[in-house]
């Protein structure tokens, strides 16, 4: 059977007519961006980093929930969120989609914890990251909401970890809550245990935003990487936006999943593309990206 190719220059001429008219832009962004960035399944990088979790039959670095003892679990937690998280160097594909939506008046909503919106000059009070953040770790409890930065913790971890081994090699060296001295874990959402305090603000500011634009705000949602791991979290709602705006607009780049809903065919385009693919066609001549702070009034509210 031949099925048709996919016209990603025509798709990308859309967008720009898309990006052009829109008042504001909702930036939805899954695993699937990451992946672009830092690819988690890549075996070869993880036996590059991880060779004695490899040698176990462990292959990528979704370890969520697998059982390790402590000081392999905080070996592999410091490499992996030094590496992910803490990496000083901005992502270019991060950077192209800030240079593409350029001056319009946006926000980001992303299911991802790596931090790499902000490191690549998105404005951080403008980024909503409802499943945590590396950048934090909490008390696995928990007995307090309160939350901690997680860089000193992993600079102390990697400067006693064994690379033959991938395990803390010093015992005392593994963390215990400040607060009550018991078992701490990475703030990112896993069970209900997850400590949400530090991301209730940006949860009130982004419905406001939302909330402030009048029924004809030409609303342009661009959705990257969300499949249906977690569909409730940024696909579901990109849709539920959609509908509520009439005049809004949906792109869904997912290379296994662009499909939209039949009532929203005329309003979404499905980009079966990853996201690098489609910021390259779209990024080629755009100037350089304006400062982060995007507080100029959408177009529809003058």
């Amino acid at each position: 059977m031949n099925h048709p190719v996919f016209d990603l220059e025509g798709a990308a001429e859309a967008l720009r007519s898309r990006l052009a008219e829109a008042d504001r832009v909702l930036i939805a962004a899954g695993a699937g961006l990451s992946a672009a960035g830092y690819d988690y399944g890549d075996e070869d990088r993880f036996r590059e980093l991880f060779p004695a979790l490899h040698g176990l039959g462990l292959r990528s670095r979704y370890l969520v929930g697998v059982p390790l003892p402590p000081e392999l679990l905080w070996g592999y937690w410091a490499v992996h969120i030094g590496d992910i998280r803490f990496s000083p160097a901005p992502n270019p594909l991060y950077q192209q989609l800030r240079a593409l939506v350029g001056g319009t008046d946006h926000w980001v909503m992303t299911s991802n914890v790596d931090g790499l919106f902000a490191r690549s000059g998105f404005a951080p009070d403008r980024i909503f990251t409802p499943q945590g953040d590396y950048g934090r770790y909490q008390c696995a409890t928990p007995c307090t909401p309160a939350v901690w930065g997680s860089e000193p913790l992993v600079a102390r971890l990697l400067a006693v970890y064994d690379p033959g081994t991938d395990a803390v090699c010093d015992l005392g060296a593994l963390p215990r809550c400040p607060n009550c001295g018991g078992e701490v874990e990475i703030n990112v959402r896993v069970g209900p245990e997850f400590v949400d305090a530090p991301y209730r603000p940006a949860h009130r500011r982004l419905p406001d935003w939302l909330g402030a634009a009048p029924s004809g705000t030409r609303l342009l949602i661009l959705e990257f990487g969300a499949g249906f791991n977690t569909p409730g979290v940024i696909r579901w709602p990109g849709e539920q936006l959609t509908r509520r705006f009439p005049r809004a607009r949906l792109v869904r780049v997912n290379p296994t999943r662009p499909e939209t809903p039949a009532d929203l065919c005329d309003r979404a385009l499905p980009v079966p593309v990853d996201a690098q693919r489609l910021l390259d066609a779209l990024t080629a001549t755009l100037p350089a990206p304006e400062p982060a702070v995007t507080s100029r009034r959408p177009r529809s509210s003058r």
